[in-house]
């Protein structure tokens, strides 16, 4: 779950290797970028499902979850796997129902941490891009772009971006972490529509009965 909040957290070296080698600030790739980018600016606000994968064929780890997001501008509310994660742009609630228990942060966005608010416009700071593939799924058109860090000392060598032909939203990413694991995150039932108001983007105690506060503020 921490992967969705940062992105740092098939490590195959010499696949390692050629990432880093080819990876480039190839045009195509930014202009492709760019419209996703602004696709999102004018959407505002969604809803959607999504699917997430961890694999580490190495450590045996094969770990399947869905949940729900919902995006405001800089603010989300995300749940899987039974936790809610709740941002409102300053703040972060992070609420774990095995234990009943919520912890309160504050939102650093300089941590370099790449929230789901902010994966539609990572490749601006810290990223070389290049155009891989067009592909196809399930009939729709999607273009397929590698983001590869500048900085050789993150924990991950690469993420990959498919990205919807026709409107330029995002239906697939996935992490590539130095450890040999990757993480895959697949977007359905996409509501660019969804009436999504403030109040959302709190955590509300009242509606957890007997929950644990954990303030790390």
């Amino acid at each position: 779950m921490k992967k969705i909040l940062s992105v740092v957290a098939l490590a195959l070296v010499p696949f390692l290797q050629y990432s880093t080698a080819y990876a480039q600030y190839d045009p195509k790739a930014r202009e492709i970028l760019d419209a996703m980018s602004e696709a999102y600016r004018q959407i505002g606000s969604f809803e959607s499902g999504f699917s997430y994968s961890m694999e580490n064929t190495d450590q045996s780890i094969n770990e399947d979850f869905e949940g729900e997001i919902a995006v405001k501008g800089d603010k989300y509310r995300l749940r899987m796997g039974g936790q809610e994660i709740i941002n409102d742009g300053s703040t972060v609630w992070t609420y774990l129902q095995e234990v009943n228990e919520v912890n309160i942060d504050d939102y650093d966005p300089e941590e370099g941490d790449i929230s789901p608010t902010q994966i539609y416009n990572a490749y601006k700071r810290g990223f070389k891009y290049n155009y891989l593939e067009d592909e196809t799924i399930d009939g729709k058109a999607y273009q397929v772009v590698d983001l590869v860090p500048e900085n050789s000392d993150n924990q991950f060598f690469k993420i990959q971006l498919h990205i919807a032909e026709d409107d330029r939203t995002l239906k697939k990413w996935r992490i590539f972490d130095k450890n040999g694991t990757r993480y895959t995150y697949e977007i359905d039932n996409f509501n660019p529509q969804a009436s999504v108001t403030d109040d959302l983007f709190t955590f509300d105690s009242s509606n957890y009965e007997g929950v644990e506060v954990v303030d790390l503020r």
